[in-house]
């Protein structure tokens, strides 16, 4: 049954890569596999769970802790789909009612190159005061005013993966996995934005660096953009600017609402959400019902992507269930083994999260490699200079929260940020990964590289 589960999650994982070719749906693979693996484990759950040697269950009671752990990770799961579900609508309204143009209006640039730059640096620092899903549905949205072109915006979507995940990693609250670190205790808020902050910037620069060398010409701006008559805006400037700006604030408050009432993310972005649906209300109250409606939470509403929620649903179940029969920790058992050097162990962790979802595999990290204290260290004896990797602020964390962050880039699934631009534009998945992969893995190992040279010299 253990390894039924492995294979079961590899076909689904296979089916979710090969969508166009099999013309099924990745939400449909996803959501199978999930069912299946948690079904495989709850009915193996007497020859699966007494294997792991962390888990101490009454015998007879397997499958009651299977549904236990079910639960919890549903919770978890809910509230960043709740998180997603929250974001992606006020990014609606906000185009509903063409907010973006305040940006997009002043982007006058139709080159490729200067146009690689603008979005990849305003990704990599919105990322950082956001966080990385957030920022890739903004962007991904200005991208839909900007390009005309399908792949065109396929390709800059992709950077904005790369720079999202990039500008995420260096801040406490960019980037699911380096914040779980940072409330865990691992890494400090200042420790992390000084110390990552060059080798983040390094995993953005060299993939634009080497575009900027092999790109040519200009982008094509979708016609409703090239003449300004050739439609009604269906707001006014000041409902367009007040709509924007509620909604650009009530996303950087999140991190705000969370430090102060110590809540979980989604409870702020859904109080964001709330005022932002009374003042539409309010703003529209005085329109007939065919004019009202578009600009409606309830209007937005039906335009929200469900299928990618419904992935992003059935890829985080079917991870969990392995990260409870125990394969996670396997993996981060044999890494340790296998490879020895922390360096090692978190490049080849966060190559992993490309293919695995990164949270797990940090939540694995973090319990494999608990967090050392100076007592520790006084007397380890030999093993001090291992140790000292596993100390507040070690290089181990700190390399963790990087390579967790940004290494789920080399793969269009490896990371939320992906997952929401592939099911916000459809991208294919053989396409990013014969198009983007490479760059975004050139960019991870520079980075991971920086960060080695600069802990080396200090």
């Amino acid at each position: 049954m253990y390894v039924l589960m492995a294979c079961v999650f590899i076909f689904g994982y296979l089916c979710i890569a090969f969508e166009h070719p099999l013309k099924i749906d990745k939400a449909a693979s996803a959501l199978l596999t999930a069912v299946i693996c948690w079904t495989v484990l709850v009915l193996g759950a007497d020859s699966i769970l007494p294997a792991i040697t962390n888990i101490n269950v009454t015998h007879g009671d397997n499958s009651g802790y299977v549904v236990h752990q079910l639960r919890e990770h549903l919770g978890e799961i809910s509230e960043i789909l709740f998180f997603l579900l929250g974001a992606m609508v006020i990014v609606e309204l906000i185009d509903a009612h063409e907010g973006f143009k305040a940006v997009t209006d002043r982007i006058k640039t139709n080159k490729r190159v200067n146009l690689l730059w603008l979005v990849g640096l305003l990704t990599f620092f919105l990322s950082a005061a956001l966080d990385n899903l957030t920022t890739t549905i903004v962007m991904v949205s200005l991208l839909r005013k900007l390009i005309d072109d399908q792949k065109d915006r396929w390709f800059f979507a992709g950077i904005v993966v790369i720079a999202a995940n990039a500008g995420g990693a260096w801040s406490p609250i960019g980037d699911v996995t380096t914040t779980m670190l940072w409330i865990g205790g691992q890494i400090s808020a200042s420790s992390i934005i000084v110390n990552l902050f060059i080798p983040s910037l390094v995993c953005l620069m060299v993939p634009l660096i080497y575009l900027s060398l092999r790109l040519k010409g200009e982008v094509e701006r979708p016609p409703e953009y090239e003449s300004l008559e050739s439609h009604r805006d269906p707001t006014t400037p000041f409902e367009r600017n007040l709509v924007l700006g509620i909604g650009l604030g009530s996303l950087l408050f999140v991190p705000v609402f969370k430090s102060v009432t110590h809540l979980p993310p989604y409870m702020g972005i859904m109080f964001g959400l709330g005022v932002m649906w009374v003042v539409t209300e309010i703003i529209h109250r005085g329109k007939n019902s065919e004019e009202k409606h578009p600009l409606s939470v309830i209007g937005v509403l039906r335009r929200i992507d469900t299928t990618s929620v419904l992935f992003f649903l059935g890829i985080l179940l079917a991870v969990s269930s392995l990260a409870t029969a125990g394969h996670l920790a396997q993996v981060a058992v044999a890494l340790k083994e296998s490879l020895g050097n922390i360096y090692a162990i978190n490049i080849a962790i966060g190559l992993l999260s490309s293919v695995v979802d990164n949270v797990p595999l940090v939540a694995g990290a973090m319990k494999m490699y608990p967090l050392v204290s100076p007592v520790a260290i006084a007397s380890a004896g030999s093993d001090i200079n291992w140790l000292q990797s596993f100390v507040i602020n070690g290089d181990f964390w700190e390399l963790l929260a990087y390579c967790a962050g940004t290494g789920g880039s080399c793969l269009i699934i490896g990371s939320a940020a992906g997952v929401a631009a592939m099911g916000m534009e459809r991208i294919n998945f053989i396409w990013y990964l014969k198009t983007i992969s490479l760059l975004a893995f050139l960019g991870y190992i520079a980075g991971a590289a920086t960060y080695i040279a600069i802990a080396a010299l200090s």
